[in-house]
């Protein structure tokens, strides 16, 4: 009997990776039965952004323009930061109705420090950023130690915060901020020099860290993505970031003699920063697995022996905390504060960004990401309508609209997740 001959390119250590046109195929043939199967992720906000800025820029041409793109930036931007602290609570299943009242207290009491006490700007923003945490620690230990549904607990919080803010304010008093630091969080832009430097550094610090993740999970023998996908990766990255910088620096001023306005806004910067450290916190550390595991499956997160009340009472400070850079931004925004900092549609506008970007109600999903996406749902809403010349009434319509569709697509990619086996 003649011996069986193994033929070497048979062997699964021979085998070769595809081409890199095919890789990139065959990975988004993967990413599109993963949609099909139910796990949307971002993508319905992206095709949102997309169609948004398609009827808003040839409905009003001035809405592409870079003085209204940067514009976008500051109307957003403090939604989306708290939107960002959201998305951790809700992926623990929880809620937080107290965020937009709670960035307003963290505000005034920066105001009070800075221009009635005169202090400088470390103390004020530190003071605020304490108090947010402080805020949420006290939330998350009502609702963790003494079993107290979030939903209540918030919604007291929500209450009470007005007048913690009528009083801090007096009643009523406008507080004028004329610090320039703080001002520039808001209202600064970089040298266009500084925009391009800092181009180089992001785009060379995330290769460095996709490359050294992918060469990992190869010696490691583990399932990894195609280097050509990787590579794509950076390369969308990098394009994405060289037209953005491009474009801020190009001169924005209605009236370049008088003032001039050229490079990125200084909000973009911090949008960036927080994306980048909130993201690494949930998908690279363990308070990050944590955090999907008890949202997940509470009760298994508890046999797996993860500390669950200390995950959850985190989850609420790092929301109240983002509640008080939200606060900042704002302030720096209307260079003062008001009781209404905070209040009228902050909240809802904020919890309808994480979700619309892909953060679920029923916990257990969502991303940094997703705030960032859905608060520019929002400020796209606000501002193409808002150069359409449409009512308040009308852009609220809108966008709780939008909502509610983010919401019934979560429900049914759900309802698609366990048809095919996704739990």
């Amino acid at each position: 009997m003649s011996t069986p001959v193994h033929l070497k390119e048979d062997r699964p250590e021979a085998a070769t990776e595809p081409g890199p046109a095919r890789a990139i195929a065959l990975h988004l043939k993967g990413y599109w039965n993963e949609v099909r199967s139910g796990e949307v992720g971002a993508l319905p906000a992206v095709a949102g952004i997309i169609a948004l800025c398609a009827f808003f820029g040839f409905s009003q041409p001035v809405f592409l323009s870079v003085g209204n793109l940067a514009n976008l930036f500051g109307q957003g931007a403090a939604v989306a930061c708290i939107a960002m602290g959201l998305v951790f609570v809700l992926v623990i299943g929880e809620i937080d109705l107290s965020a937009g009242f709670a960035s307003g207290v963290c505000a005034a009491i920066m105001a009070v420090i800075l221009t009635d006490w005169g202090w400088p700007w470390p103390i004020g923003i530190g003071a605020a950023l304490a108090t947010g945490m402080l805020i949420g620690l006290v939330l998350g230990t009502l609702v963790v130690k003494l079993g107290i549904p979030s939903f209540v607990v918030t919604l007291a919080a929500f209450l009470a915060f007005q007048g913690v803010v009528l009083m801090i304010l007096k009643e009523g008093t406008n507080i004028t901020i004329n610090d320039e630091t703080v001002k520039a969080v808001a209202g600064g832009n970089l040298e266009r020099w500084q925009g391009w430097a800092l181009l180089v550094l992001t785009v060379a610090a995330y290769a460095a860290l996709q490359l050294q993740r992918w060469r990992r999970r190869v010696e490691r023998s583990l399932v990894h993505e195609p280097l050509a996908v990787v590579l794509a990766r950076i390369g969308a990255l990098a394009a994405l970031l060289t037209g953005t910088v491009f474009l801020f620096n190009l001169e924005r001023s209605a009236n370049p003699q008088i003032i001039s306005l050229t490079g990125v806004p200084v909000v973009v910067v911090l949008l960036g920063a927080l994306f980048a450290v909130w993201t690494f916190v949930l998908h690279r550390t363990r308070f990050g697995r944590h955090l999907y595991a008890v949202g997940g499956n509470h009760e298994a997160a508890v046999r797996a022996g993860v500390a669950v009340d200390r995950v959850r009472i985190g989850a609420f400070v790092i929301c109240s905390g983002m509640a008080a850079v939200g606060g900042i931004v704002a302030a720096s925004r209307a260079a003062s504060v008001d009781p209404n900092t905070g209040g009228s549609n902050v909240l809802l506008l904020s919890v309808g960004a994480a979700v619309i970007g892909g953060a679920s109600l029923f916990g257990g999903k969502g991303t940094v990401r997703a705030a960032l996406l859905g608060g520019a749902v929002v400020a796209i809403i606000n501002n193409g309508m808002g150069l359409m010349g449409l009512s308040a009434g009308v852009r609220f319509g809108v966008t709780g609209a939008v909502l509610l569709l983010a919401a019934g697509v979560d429900a049914m990619s759900r309802g698609r997740g366990k048809l095919f086996g996704r739990h």
